[in-house]
């Protein structure tokens, strides 16, 4: 399976210490050198810099040439996740951002993310989903409450 991804499923990851999720369940994560920068970017947190200082071996980075790119509203990041998944054909796009997903969507390609990736953990019994929900809550993460409550509903196990 190739998994393609943005920078804002990895940096949630990463602050809420679920990063290790993604070898996981993937095996393996293909970013664009657009998606490194931004992470080690001055401005991403800290923790985040600190854990690409060190990449793990299960995330490829690819140079991709986005100069032939059209305009467009969506970030360097998103955009070359975006043609790098073209060009990889890749099975997955993790991203987050709603501008991001409908280009996804638009170009024919199978988006997740953060959420649907906590959500495949959870169904994989790998986390507690409640517990990193409210890890997640304390970033700066935005999730709405109905979308949260749905979310725990559908792991809401009766106990016997």
């Amino acid at each position: 399976m190739i998994v393609v991804s943005d920078t804002t499923p990895l940096n949630y990851l990463v602050l809420i210490g679920q990063i290790e999720l993604l070898p996981r369940l993937y095996r393996r994560v293909v970013v664009p050198q657009a998606v490194v920068d931004e992470l080690q970017h001055i401005l991403a947190p800290q923790a985040v810099r600190t854990w690409m200082e060190n990449p793990p071996t299960w995330l490829e980075v690819r140079n991709v040439d986005v100069t032939r790119a059209s305009r467009t509203l969506l970030d360097p990041g998103e955009l070359a996740a975006l043609m790098l998944a073209e060009e990889l054909h890749a099975d997955l796009v993790l991203m987050d951002e709603r501008n991001g997903r409908d280009e996804a969507m638009r170009r024919n390609l199978r988006v997740v993310g953060t959420l649907a990736v906590l959500a495949d953990a959870a169904s994989q019994e790998l986390i507690d989903l409640p517990q990193v929900l409210e890890q997640l809550q304390k970033t700066n993460f935005f999730v709405s409450q109905r979308v949260l409550h749905s979310l725990l509903n559908r792991f809401n196990k009766p106990k016997p």
